[in-house]
């Protein structure tokens, strides 16, 4: 996590903000692909040890989640050529990157889970865009568990981490971006998006504090 992010505010004291029985816990994209040296973005040489430093701190949210009882949602990429919108394929070509829209795919390893992994009674988005209510039932199954608080962490702080956090505070929830649970990897680009959910949508906080309310 780039120092800089310390100069952002942060809750330290979670108290009911967090209630189990009424929080999700949002694990956005940890996916081989994304997060992996041996994903596609790892192959082009990109230094993956932001997101390596994320998933050690995922796993101990996720620990506290379940140990608590708050719901987990695992969130993921998953293309298919069939499906890649015009939108996202003109895109890439005028940016000089035909064909890059080609992560996750289906089939190719890259959209598999990465040191995480869902377990029954969890729920489990499958996604096309950035963000994980685009498209798909997840608003409706957080609904029908009476969850209204999101406490979200994953790849990319900038891209999916942002795209999601954003499109839950216009649907109502309370929201929350644990900032050292989150990667990018462009330091600035990681704390502009935290500093712009915080200024917009969520509160921010840390590991360490969600997993002191999850197990006060």
């Amino acid at each position: 996590m780039p120092e800089v992010v310390l100069d952002l505010p942060h809750v330290a004291d979670l108290s009911d903000m967090i209630v189990p029985e009424r929080t999700a816990l949002v694990v956005v994209d940890i996916q081989v692909d994304f997060a992996s040296s041996e994903g596609l973005i790892g192959r082009y040489g990109t230094d993956m040890s932001p997101a390596e430093a994320a998933v050690d701190r995922i796993e101990d949210l996720i620990a506290a989640a379940r140990k608590a009882g708050a719901t987990v949602a695992f969130m993921r990429v998953m293309t298919r050529p069939e499906t890649d919108s015009n939108a996202m394929k003109t895109w890439m070509t005028r940016r000089g990157r035909p064909g890059g829209q080609g992560i996750c795919r289906v089939g190719s390893g890259g959209e598999d889970y990465y040191r995480v992994a869902p377990q029954p009674g969890d729920i489990e988005i499958e996604k096309l865009a950035y963000s994980s209510f685009h498209g798909t039932d997840f608003e409706e199954q957080l609904r029908a568990r009476g969850i209204d608080t999101l406490v979200v962490a994953g790849i990319s702080t900038d891209c999916c981490v942002d795209s999601t956090t954003r499109d839950a505070f216009h649907r109502d929830f309370h929201t929350f971006v644990v900032s050292d649970a989150c990667a990018t990897f462009d330091p600035a680009l990681h704390f502009g998006a935290l500093y712009a959910l915080s200024e917009h949508t969520s509160l921010l906080t840390t590991t360490q504090a969600v997993v002191a309310a999850w197990s006060a």
